[in-house]
Formats: C-alpha cells, structure tokens, sequence
C-alpha cells in the first residue's frame, strides 16, 4: 500500500496547482505569439535576413528541449515546486535580457534563457497533471494546454493592438513579466505532490527501460511530425500572410487559438467516443488539408478559412501525444513526457530556419507547401497504429495501481497493471 509522508492532496490543493499550471503555460505561449509578431520588427532592428531571424526564433526551442530534458527526471529529485519556480526566474531573466540586447547573438542568448524557462514549465506540469489527474489524463492535459492557446489569444490580441498604437517591440515583450511573475509567487506558496512513477514505487532503471520500447520510440517520431506541423507554420505565420494573403497573420494565429482554446474543453467527450489514436489520426488528415490550403491563401477569405481546418486539424496535437506516452508508459513518468516533449522542441529548432532558408529563396507560399508532407506521413502511421490497437483488444489505458496524490518525497511499493 502507498502511504503518504503528510497526507494526500486535499481538492483545492489540486485545484490551486491546476490553476498555476495553466497560468504558467499561458504565460509560456505569450512568448510564442509576442515573438511571432515582432519577428520582422527583430530582423529589420538586427539586420538580419529571414533564415537568421528563424534560426535566433529556433533558439527558444532549442533551449526548451534541454530544459525539458533535464527537468523532467529532475522532479523527481528536486521536486516540481523548485523547478516551477526556477523556471519563472528564467523567463523573466530572458525577457529583460531580450529587451537589452546590444546585438543579434546577445539576442539569441535571451531567446535561448527564455526558452529554459519555457522547458521548464513544460517539465513540470505534464507529469503534476498527469499525477494529479490519473483517472483523466486526456481529458485534463486538453484542458490545462487549452491555455497554450489562450496564451496566444491574449499575446497576439495585446500585440496588434500596441503595433497599431505605434508601441515599439520591447513594451511588447516587457508583458511578459506579468504571468511570469505571478506563477512564479503562485507556485513558491503550494505543495507540490510526488510525481506518479514516484508514488507507485517504480525504480528508476524500470523508468529508463521504457525509452527503448518499439512504441515509444514510434511515438517520438510522431511528435516530431505533430510538434513540426503545429508550431513551424504558427511561428512564421504572420511573416507568411502579410506577403501571400495581405493579411495581418496575427491575427490568423489569434483565430487559430481561440478554435483550439474552445475545442481542447471538449477533448474529454471525444475520447468518450474515439480512441486518442484515432483522434491524432483525424487530426492529422485535417491538418495537411488547412497547411496546404493556407500555402496558396491569396486574401483574407482563404487565410481564415484554411486557418480555420488548420486549426482544428493541429488542436489536439500536443496534449493527446503527451496523454497517449503518459497512459502508455506510466512506469517512465515524467522522463518520457519530457523525452517527448524535448523531440518536439527539437524538430521546431530545426524546421524553423529550413523554413526562413526556403522563404528567402523559393517565396513564403513554399515555406507552408513543403510542411504539408509531415501531416500526410501521420495519417499513415495512425492508421497503422489504430490496426495495431484493434487486433490487441483496443486501445487501453495502463495504469499503476494504489495511484495517489501524495506530497513530495512520498514513496510507494506499487506494481504496474492493466485498466480492465
């Protein structure tokens, strides 16, 4: 039996870390659509073209897979409060720094520091969901990552509004300390629950098998594909739609995020109805049919209706492969989550200036056009995946047994079973 140190978490001790969490990712994807907005205003104040530009917007990403990497097996050892609010101090750091920059790679430095910060958050809270939520794990990692989009609703609404005001690039990055700040007090005042491989007993070395399964590693791959086609194409998509559809691409993104901000509520009701695998599956098909459209968008019409299937194909990317590697391969805890999550952030690092180098040399159409094969691959893989579950009963959920949430430095002698 797992037996808590001081008790397990009351109902508004998790409702509090949820709350945190989301804010934290909110603030999170207000660094996404701030700097999706000011990436021309950066390369005009730097001088610097659009692969360079790509590359220092790379560097986010780059700095969110290390910090993801490392965090995840660190909240088992330092525990997720200390890391949520290191991670505040990071963004915050980065964020002035950006607004000090004397030169383009002071700027890539920031980005890199706010980018850690970004990891670290991502670190966290996957695996505090996921351990406060066993009995929900889609359903509430949807919820919690609807506020990525709400973070860029709300930071893509506040940048339009100041450029049309005629405020310079550094008032927009400086809100970003807002959410950075309040998190960061918000989670110094909680406790914080062991994670879920943790409180169950399981050893490390059972955690570090789990990287070498055949169907996590397949799923890696697919975050490659999910987190290219989700993010590569958000970042640039006001560079993009300012030259082909003579539209403000913000505030496509800002569209796009409030379809995903609604719809992630609804994550539960269709995993009712479908499988998370057929789910990625629809998404997918989706997906390659709105970045395709969206290559050849000539006005704002076809800009927000491509958005439009774009945006519902990439909603339920991110959250349902995180609660798929989670419900798959609990016994890898919150090191599989940030595996996950730092492959995603590296293929964005590495798309982002593929994208910028085709921009410059082929025009901004061709750097949607040639994105559209990753969704097309997904839909391959899920459907073989989706035969692989049926032939084996369906798709099940695996759960460890005695799940409870208890404080940090609890400790479990648990073993694994299958949900019947």
């Amino acid at each position: 039996m797992v037996t808590p140190k001081s008790g397990a978490l009351s109902a508004g001790q998790r409702r509090w870390l949820f709350i945190a969490s989301c804010l934290a990712l909110a603030a999170t994807a207000l660094v996404f659509s701030i700097r999706a907005a000011i990436m021309d205003d950066l390369g005009a104040s730097f001088h610097v073209d659009k692969e360079l530009v790509g590359i220092f917007a790379g560097e986010a990403f780059l700095g969110f897979a290390a910090a993801i990497l490392v965090g995840g097996p660190l909240c088992d050892a330092l525990g997720m409060r200390a890391l949520l609010s290191l991670a505040s101090l990071l963004q915050v750091a980065g964020v002035l720094l950006t607004i000090a920059a004397p030169s383009y790679e002071i700027l890539k430095a920031a980005t890199f520091i706010i980018g850690l910060g970004n990891g670290l958050v991502e670190g966290v809270i996957n695996p505090l969901i996921a351990t406060l939520y066993p009995e929900k794990k889609t359903h509430r990692l949807n919820m919690l990552h609807a506020w990525w989009p709400g973070g860029l609703i709300v930071g893509g609404l506040l940048a339009y509004a100041l450029a049309e005001l005629g405020v310079g690039w550094k008032i927009k990055m400086a809100i970003i300390l807002i959410p950075a700040t309040v998190y960061g007090l918000m989670a110094a005042a909680q406790k914080f629950p062991a994670t879920e491989r943790v409180a169950s007993g399981i050893s490390a070395a059972a955690m570090f098998r789990e990287t070498v399964r055949p169907m996590f590693l397949l799923l890696a791959f697919c975050m490659v594909l999910t987190a290219t086609t989700e993010l590569g194409p958000n970042q640039w998509m006001e560079s993009v739609l300012r030259k082909t559809a003579h539209t403000p691409g913000i505030l496509v993104l800002v569209y796009i995020s409030g379809l995903m901000f609604v719809m992630r509520f609804f994550a539960g009701l269709l995993v009712r109805r479908i499988s998370p695998v057929g789910l990625i599956l629809a998404c997918s098909a989706l997906a390659s049919v709105g970045l395709f459209a969206l290559s050849y968008a000539y006005n704002a019409a076809t800009a927000f209706s491509a958005a439009t299937i774009f945006g519902i194909g990439v909603c339920y990317f991110w959250p349902t492969m995180l609660a798929i590697t989670s419900e798959q391969f609990p016994k890898g805890g919150a090191l599989l989550l940030s595996l996950v999550g730092a492959i995603g952030n590296i293929a964005v690092y590495r798309a982002l200036p593929l994208m910028g180098r085709i921009y410059d040399q082929f025009g901004a159409a061709q750097a949607f056009r040639f994105l559209t094969v990753a969704p097309v691959v997904l839909v391959c893989i899920f459907l073989a995946m989706g035969a692989y579950f049926k032939t084996h009963g369906g798709y099940r959920a695996v759960t460890l047994k005695g799940e409870t949430h208890l404080p940090e430095g609890a400790v479990g002698l648990n073993e694994p079973e299958r949900q019947p």
